[in-house]
This record gives structure tokens, C-alpha cells and sequence, in this order.
């Protein structure tokens, strides 16, 4: 079943308190407005009238040199501009450095009923940490079903069908000190070509242990053992161990498991009573960092068992 790829829209009003930008001007359409793109623009062929290719679902963000500009200007020139720019429907206007509004600003912003707003940050940090935020906030999203633990510094996904044995080992990765970003339902959403995983609010910090019931972590493992998000480093499959099914003995597979274009190594598990799932789960995630620093130990082994024949080669002198 192919998954649902979801990217939501951000609200302007939850940007505008993220960065605590200063409302100048709330625009008509403030509180329902959305953001539905990650590019900004610094209207600066827009102050001599030029509108060819003009995005008008971009932020517009003013700089020193678009007000120095302006400055410039007879204020019924800077009307006529600010009156052509509104006439469009941008989402806001941002000014940067907190440089005072032109009153022909405001009173556009006013009569065209757009938001206004004001950042005492730089023209490039603003606009960099906007591009940034958005970028996350508006990146694809699927929700798996599985957990995603913090271990050693690195995000794991557990994935396994029901009753596999997911949450117990958990429980038994939290006891070792390790922590919990998801149980049962992870929100997963790609930023370049890095997946990042979370809990959705409801369920944040619970875990679901059959016949136990529902187990708040951050109140009885404390808030060290919780975590909102993390990248996701490592897939970990468990799944019910199969007789005369072939495992992998060595390591040397190197499987990768694709989730939103991205690809992630992934280690396959057999279950079965006996094995320790949560010691495995801690070895594979200490393999898992071993490789990314460029030391495989299948490897490894193979070469120096490869050394080893050859420096025993064919013994000499025995006779057919």
C-alpha cells in the first residue's frame, strides 16, 4: 500500500511568534493566512515597477539598500509603489533591522488591509532563519508505524508488525539510560536528504505496554529520558524468526531501507524467546556509528582471514 506523503502549510501568525516579529500592520487575512512556500524576496526590481515573474505567495522582506532607496523618493512616489506592491497578495512585508517604516508604508499596508512587520535581526540572518524555518515546517511528512529511540546519539527506528515486542524493548533501551522520541505512531518528514523523526502531540512521551497499559515516560523515567525529535541514523526491522530462513552471519549485507527518497541502512532482527533484543538493538547502533566513521568489521575479518591463507599457502613437498 503506497504511504500518504503529506507537506502542511504554515500559518503566518505561528511564524510571525516564532521569530517574535513585531506586528506593525495585521493584515485581514493575518490569522487564516498560510505559507506554502519556502522562497522569500527582497522587492527590489518591485520599487521600479517591474512585476514580470513576481511570486506573490513569497514573504517580501526590506533590507538597508531597498530602504536607503526609498529614502530617495518624493513620498508620492513611494505611495504609488507601495500601493502597486500591496496591490498584490503577498503574505507580509518584513522590514529587517528594525528600521523605521516610510508613513507611506504604512499607510499602503493599512488601505490594502497586509500585514506588516518588523525584525530588529539583519537583512541575511532574517532571512535565513525564515528560509530555514519554512523549509522545515513545509517538508513531506509520512507517519510509520513503529519507535524511534535516541541511542548513543544516534536516531533508531524500530519497525516490526504488532506485537513483534517494539515497546518492550523500549522499556529496556530507557532502563539502559537511552531515550524515547516516538511510540507506536512516528511522524517522520524529509529536510534535504535528512529524515527527522517526532512523536505526534497527543501521544508524546507515552508508551503502550500490552497488559500494562499506557506509560507516561517523562514522569517516571524523568525528562532525560524523553527527547522531541530526532535524525534518523538506523532502521532496525524485527520480525519473528523464521527456521532454515538465511541470516546474515557476517554483516556484510549492507541493506539500505528507503523512506521518502532517502535511503538508510537497516539491520534485520530475528525475534525469538531467549535473545536479548534491547543489547542487540545497542550493538547494532554502535556498528552502525563504526561504519559511518568508515571501520567495517565484516570486513575487516574477511581481510585478515584472507591474509591468513595466504600467507599459509599451499603446503609444499605433499605428495598426491
Amino acid at each position: 500500500m503506497q504511504e500518504k506523503v503529506r507537506i502542511t502549510p504554515a500559518k503566518l501568525s505561528e511564524l510571525v511568534e516564532s521569530f517574535d516579529l513585531e506586528i506593525l500592520n495585521k493584515g485581514t487575512d493575518y490569522d487564516s493566512r498560510e505559507i506554502d512556500i519556502s522562497d522569500v524576496n527582497r522587492p527590489a526590481l518591485q520599487l521600479v515597477g517591474f512585476y514580470g515573474n513576481f511570486d506573490v505567495k513569497r514573504l517580501q522582506i526590506l533590507g538597508r539598500a531597498e530602504m536607503t532607496y526609498l529614502g530617495d523618493m518624493e513620498a508620492r512616489q513611494r505611495h504609488r509603489v507601495f500601493d502597486d506592491l500591496f496591490h498584490c497578495e503577498i503574505p507580509a512585508l518584513i522590514v529587517a533591522r528594525g528600521m523605521e517604516v516610510f508613513p507611506e508604508i504604512m499607510d499602503s499596508a493599512r488601505r490594502h488591509g497586509r500585514t506588516l512587520l518588523r525584525s530588529p535581526l539583519s537583512t541575511v540572518e532574517i532571512t535565513s532563519r525564515i528560509i530555514d524555518y519554512l523549509n522545515r515546517a513545509l517538508a513531506p511528512q509520512i507517519t510509520r508505524h513503529g519507535v524511534l529511540m535516541n541511542i548513543y546519539g544516534q536516531g533508531v527506528l524500530l519497525l516490526g508488525d504488532s506485537g513483534i515486542g517494539k515497546s518492550e524493548t523500549a522499556i529496556e533501551l530507557l532502563k539502559r539510560g537511552h531515550r524515547l522520541v516516538a511510540d507506536d505512531a512516528v511522524e517522520i518528514r524529509r529536510v534535504s536528504d535528512s529524515l527527522y523523526g517526532a512523536a505526534p502531540e497527543i501521544i508524546r512521551h507515552y508508551i503502550e505496554i500490552r497488559g500494562v497499559g499506557l506509560i507516561d515516560v517523562q514522569q517516571l523515567f524523568g525528562m532525560g529520558a524523553v527527547q522531541f525529535e530526532t535524525e534518523i541514523d538506523l532502521v532496525i526491522q524485527l520480525e519473528q524468526w523464521v527456521q532454515g530462513k538465511f541470516y546474515d552471519r557476517l554483516g556484510l549485507g549492507e541493506e539500505k531501507y528507503q523512506i521518502l527518497d532517502v535511503e538508510l541502512p537497516v539491520v534485520t532482527v530475528p525475534v525469538r524467546p531467549g535473545r536479548n533484543l534491547a543489547g542487540i538493538v545497542e550493538i547494532a547502533t554502535m556498528k552502525n556509528r563504526q561504519m559511518k566513521y568508515g571501520f567495517n568489521t565484516a570486513r575487516s575479518f574477511i581481510e585478515h582471514f584472507d591474509r591468513q591463507v595466504d600467507r599459509m599457502g599451499p603446503q609444499s613437498g605433499e605428495k598426491a
